[in-house]
Protein backbone atom coordinates (compact mmCIF):
# COMPACT_ATOMS: atom_id res chain seq x y z
CA UNK A 1 0.00 0.00 0.00
CA UNK A 2 1.56 3.38 -1.35
CA UNK A 3 0.62 6.40 1.31
CA UNK A 4 -1.07 9.61 -0.07
CA UNK A 5 -3.04 10.21 3.07
CA UNK A 6 -2.90 11.50 6.66
CA UNK A 7 0.45 11.59 7.98
CA UNK A 8 0.50 8.68 10.67
CA UNK A 9 3.49 7.72 13.70
CA UNK A 10 5.76 6.03 11.55
CA UNK A 11 5.93 3.03 12.86
CA UNK A 12 2.11 2.72 12.10
CA UNK A 13 2.92 3.65 8.32
CA UNK A 14 5.35 0.22 8.16
CA UNK A 15 2.60 -1.89 9.99
CA UNK A 16 0.30 -0.07 6.90
CA UNK A 17 2.17 -0.79 4.43
CA UNK A 18 2.51 -4.41 5.16
CA UNK A 19 -1.13 -4.86 4.97
CA UNK A 20 -2.45 -6.98 1.96
CA UNK A 21 -6.12 -6.45 0.92
CA UNK A 22 -5.85 -10.10 -1.02
CA UNK A 23 -5.22 -11.64 1.63
CA UNK A 24 -8.98 -10.76 2.62
CA UNK A 25 -11.43 -13.64 1.16
CA UNK A 26 -14.15 -12.84 -1.24
CA UNK A 27 -16.60 -14.53 0.80
CA UNK A 28 -15.05 -11.84 3.90
CA UNK A 29 -15.34 -8.91 2.22
CA UNK A 30 -19.50 -10.18 1.61
CA UNK A 31 -19.22 -10.12 5.63
CA UNK A 32 -17.10 -6.54 5.48
CA UNK A 33 -19.75 -5.58 2.79
CA UNK A 34 -22.50 -3.97 4.64
CA UNK A 35 -20.16 -2.17 6.89
CA UNK A 36 -18.52 -0.10 3.41
CA UNK A 37 -22.29 0.86 2.47
CA UNK A 38 -23.24 2.51 6.18
CA UNK A 39 -20.34 4.59 5.82
CA UNK A 40 -20.49 5.04 2.38
CA UNK A 41 -23.95 6.20 2.67
CA UNK A 42 -23.63 8.58 5.30
CA UNK A 43 -20.92 10.24 3.66
CA UNK A 44 -22.48 10.38 0.81
CA UNK A 45 -25.35 12.60 2.54
CA UNK A 46 -22.36 14.40 4.72
CA UNK A 47 -23.98 12.82 7.79
CA UNK A 48 -21.89 11.78 11.20
CA UNK A 49 -20.27 8.46 10.93
CA UNK A 50 -21.01 6.59 14.48
CA UNK A 51 -19.79 2.77 15.04
CA UNK A 52 -19.60 0.76 17.68
CA UNK A 53 -17.81 -1.63 17.67
CA UNK A 54 -19.01 -4.28 20.25
CA UNK A 55 -17.39 -7.34 22.08
CA UNK A 56 -18.41 -9.44 25.45
CA UNK A 57 -16.28 -8.43 27.76
CA UNK A 58 -14.62 -4.61 25.83
CA UNK A 59 -11.50 -5.64 26.89
CA UNK A 60 -9.57 -6.70 23.17
CA UNK A 61 -11.42 -7.73 19.87
CA UNK A 62 -13.24 -4.32 20.49
CA UNK A 63 -10.93 -1.93 21.29
CA UNK A 64 -8.74 -2.99 18.65
CA UNK A 65 -11.15 -2.78 16.15
CA UNK A 66 -12.03 0.42 17.72
CA UNK A 67 -8.26 1.95 17.90
CA UNK A 68 -8.03 0.99 13.87
CA UNK A 69 -11.12 2.13 12.52
CA UNK A 70 -10.74 5.53 13.65
CA UNK A 71 -6.95 5.22 12.35
CA UNK A 72 -8.20 4.21 9.21
CA UNK A 73 -10.99 6.99 8.81
CA UNK A 74 -7.78 9.31 9.20
CA UNK A 75 -5.52 7.41 6.92
CA UNK A 76 -8.53 7.95 4.08
CA UNK A 77 -9.48 11.43 5.33
CA UNK A 78 -12.74 10.19 5.47
CA UNK A 79 -14.29 12.80 7.69
CA UNK A 80 -16.32 12.77 10.49
CA UNK A 81 -15.81 9.61 11.66
CA UNK A 82 -16.33 9.04 15.55
CA UNK A 83 -15.70 5.38 16.76
CA UNK A 84 -16.50 3.99 20.10
CA UNK A 85 -16.74 0.68 21.83
CA UNK A 86 -18.13 -1.41 24.42
CA UNK A 87 -19.28 -4.79 25.64
CA UNK A 88 -22.04 -6.61 27.08
CA UNK A 89 -20.50 -5.74 30.29
CA UNK A 90 -17.14 -4.23 31.37
CA UNK A 91 -14.17 -5.42 32.99
CA UNK A 92 -10.73 -3.60 31.72
CA UNK A 93 -8.72 -3.26 28.60
CA UNK A 94 -6.77 -6.28 28.72
CA UNK A 95 -2.96 -5.30 28.88
CA UNK A 96 -1.88 -7.12 26.36
CA UNK A 97 -3.88 -5.61 23.91
CA UNK A 98 -2.26 -2.27 24.98
CA UNK A 99 1.03 -3.57 24.65
CA UNK A 100 0.16 -4.90 20.74
CA UNK A 101 -0.73 -1.16 20.16
CA UNK A 102 2.11 0.71 21.54
CA UNK A 103 4.67 -1.96 19.90
CA UNK A 104 2.18 -1.23 16.37
CA UNK A 105 3.43 2.28 16.81
CA UNK A 106 0.32 3.83 18.57
CA UNK A 107 1.59 6.00 21.47
CA UNK A 108 -0.45 5.21 24.80
CA UNK A 109 -0.61 7.40 27.92
CA UNK A 110 -2.31 5.82 31.13
CA UNK A 111 -4.55 8.75 32.25
CA UNK A 112 -6.11 6.80 35.08
CA UNK A 113 -5.23 3.76 36.61
CA UNK A 114 -7.43 1.10 39.13
CA UNK A 115 -9.44 -1.35 38.38
CA UNK A 116 -10.23 -0.30 34.26
CA UNK A 117 -7.80 1.89 33.66
CA UNK A 118 -8.41 4.47 31.28
CA UNK A 119 -5.91 5.29 28.09
CA UNK A 120 -5.45 7.90 26.12
CA UNK A 121 -4.38 6.36 22.91
CA UNK A 122 -2.71 8.09 19.45
CA UNK A 123 -2.09 7.23 16.08
CA UNK A 124 -0.55 11.05 15.12
CA UNK A 125 0.75 13.90 16.52
CA UNK A 126 -2.06 16.30 15.83
CA UNK A 127 -5.16 13.92 16.36
CA UNK A 128 -7.58 13.60 19.31
CA UNK A 129 -6.43 10.53 20.76
CA UNK A 130 -8.85 7.54 21.07
CA UNK A 131 -10.08 7.07 25.03
CA UNK A 132 -9.89 3.20 25.96
CA UNK A 133 -11.42 2.02 28.60
CA UNK A 134 -14.18 -0.77 29.16
CA UNK A 135 -17.41 0.13 29.10
CA UNK A 136 -21.07 -1.35 27.89
CA UNK A 137 -21.77 -0.60 24.76
CA UNK A 138 -25.19 1.15 26.04
CA UNK A 139 -23.02 3.28 28.74
CA UNK A 140 -22.94 7.35 28.78
CA UNK A 141 -19.89 7.51 27.13
CA UNK A 142 -21.16 5.99 23.49
CA UNK A 143 -24.00 7.15 21.22
CA UNK A 144 -27.62 6.29 22.32
CA UNK A 145 -29.07 6.66 18.23
CA UNK A 146 -27.54 7.24 14.69
CA UNK A 147 -24.65 4.84 15.09
CA UNK A 148 -23.87 1.21 13.79
CA UNK A 149 -23.54 -1.74 15.90
CA UNK A 150 -20.25 -3.76 14.95
CA UNK A 151 -20.27 -7.05 16.42
CA UNK A 152 -16.91 -8.49 16.61
CA UNK A 153 -17.32 -11.72 18.54
CA UNK A 154 -19.67 -14.06 17.77
CA UNK A 155 -21.19 -14.27 21.86
CA UNK A 156 -22.31 -10.47 21.57
CA UNK A 157 -23.40 -11.69 18.50
CA UNK A 158 -25.57 -14.34 19.32
CA UNK A 159 -26.35 -11.80 22.49
CA UNK A 160 -27.33 -8.85 21.42
CA UNK A 161 -29.76 -9.99 18.50
CA UNK A 162 -31.04 -6.36 19.26
CA UNK A 163 -29.07 -3.14 19.89
CA UNK A 164 -31.07 0.03 21.29
CA UNK A 165 -30.77 2.99 18.94
CA UNK A 166 -28.56 1.52 16.03
CA UNK A 167 -29.38 2.09 12.53
CA UNK A 168 -27.37 -1.00 11.51
CA UNK A 169 -27.05 -4.03 13.38
CA UNK A 170 -23.41 -5.63 11.77
CA UNK A 171 -21.98 -8.82 12.65
CA UNK A 172 -17.89 -8.85 11.67
CA UNK A 173 -16.42 -11.61 14.53
CA UNK A 174 -12.75 -12.21 14.87
CA UNK A 175 -11.68 -14.99 16.71
CA UNK A 176 -10.41 -14.45 20.60
CA UNK A 177 -6.86 -13.75 21.32
CA UNK A 178 -7.58 -14.71 24.81
CA UNK A 179 -7.38 -18.17 23.89
CA UNK A 180 -3.23 -18.03 24.16
CA UNK A 181 -3.54 -15.83 27.14
CA UNK A 182 -0.28 -16.95 29.23
CA UNK A 183 1.21 -19.09 26.59
CA UNK A 184 4.53 -18.41 24.68
CA UNK A 185 2.37 -17.89 21.68
CA UNK A 186 0.19 -15.14 23.39
CA UNK A 187 2.50 -11.59 21.55
CA UNK A 188 2.29 -13.42 18.25
CA UNK A 189 -1.09 -14.41 18.59
CA UNK A 190 -2.40 -10.86 19.92
CA UNK A 191 -0.28 -9.07 16.99
CA UNK A 192 -1.78 -11.55 14.67
CA UNK A 193 -5.35 -10.70 15.49
CA UNK A 194 -4.74 -6.97 15.39
CA UNK A 195 -2.93 -6.91 11.81
CA UNK A 196 -6.01 -8.86 10.58
CA UNK A 197 -8.53 -6.92 12.43
CA UNK A 198 -6.74 -3.58 11.18
CA UNK A 199 -6.32 -5.20 7.19
CA UNK A 200 -9.93 -5.33 7.19
CA UNK A 201 -10.89 -2.36 8.86
CA UNK A 202 -8.30 -0.46 6.05
CA UNK A 203 -9.83 -2.45 3.83
CA UNK A 204 -13.62 -1.23 4.51
CA UNK A 205 -12.39 2.27 4.40
CA UNK A 206 -10.28 2.06 1.38
CA UNK A 207 -13.79 1.45 -0.81
CA UNK A 208 -15.09 4.76 0.95
CA UNK A 209 -15.47 6.94 -2.72
CA UNK A 210 -15.23 10.69 -1.28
Amino acid sequence: MTSTQTSVFPEIEKVINSFNFESISEERKLVLQPLVDFIQTKANNKQEIRLNLICTHNSRRSHLSQVWAQTAAAYYEIKNVFCYSGGTEATALFPVAAQTLAKQGFQIKTIAEGNNPIYAIKYAENAHPVIGFSKTFDADFNPQSEFAAILTCSSADQGCPFIAGAEKRIPITFEDPKAFDNTPQQAEKYEERSIQIATELFYVFSQIKK
